[in-house]
């Protein structure tokens, strides 16, 4: 079984970075359909991971948000598996993405205060999910300035593909709110 899941969350980073790359050129159909295939092969990955592998659930809600389509059932499903309550930075950053596609508001602010126990990352992450929780366009914008600034210093990036995606992946989920975040970088789609 270990090496079903492992084989699984290695197709998933991959397929996750050509649509990465197809985003990045502009190919938005090519870069959806590859988030989408991320999101499958990301599922999969966690249901036969063992417990706690949360990163996997992380990557399927990023790549869901990313896709451009409807993220909800992603979200549903990695609410059923997390309940309400974090055991670890990891599976509050989840839920605080679970908690945003929803429009819960309290749980996600809840689930930011949890992610700040995490490193760095996750700390610039918390700050993102807490100012989109409340509704604070400045914080929110600081907070994805800080994301990108992260990104741009990085040597590697998970997908080996050199873009803030996880600055994108709130911007997306400001958009939905009608929050419009203005972000300049390289390592994001034009």
């Amino acid at each position: 079984m270990e090496g079903e899941h492992a084989g699984l969350l290695r197709e998933a980073i991959a397929c996750e970075g050509e649509a990465q790359r197809a985003l990045l050129a502009g190919d938005i159909d090519r870069a959806a359909e590859g988030f989408s295939e991320a999101v499958r092969l990301y599922r999969h990955s966690w249901e036969s991971a063992p417990p706690g592998s949360y990163g996997r659930l992380i990557g399927m809600l990023k790549a869901a948000v990313l896709s451009g389509g409807d993220p909800g059932p992603a979200a549903a499903f990695a609410r059923s598996q997390l309940g309400d309550e974090g055991s670890s930075p990891p599976s509050w950053y989840a839920l605080a993405i679970v908690a945003l596609i929803a429009g819960d508001d309290a749980l996600a602010g809840r689930a930011a205060a949890a992610m700040r126990q995490g490193p760095p990352p996750f700390e610039r992450a918390a700050e993102a999910a807490a100012a989109l929780a409340a509704g604070d366009a400045a914080a929110l914008q600081r907070a994805l300035e800080a994301i990108v600034g992260d990104f741009e210093g990085r040597q590697e990036h998970l997908t080996s593909v050199p873009i803030a995606d996880t600055a994108l992946m709130f911007q997306r989920l400001a958009e939905r709110r009608g929050m419009r975040p203005v972000l300049r970088s390289p390592l994001l789609p034009a």
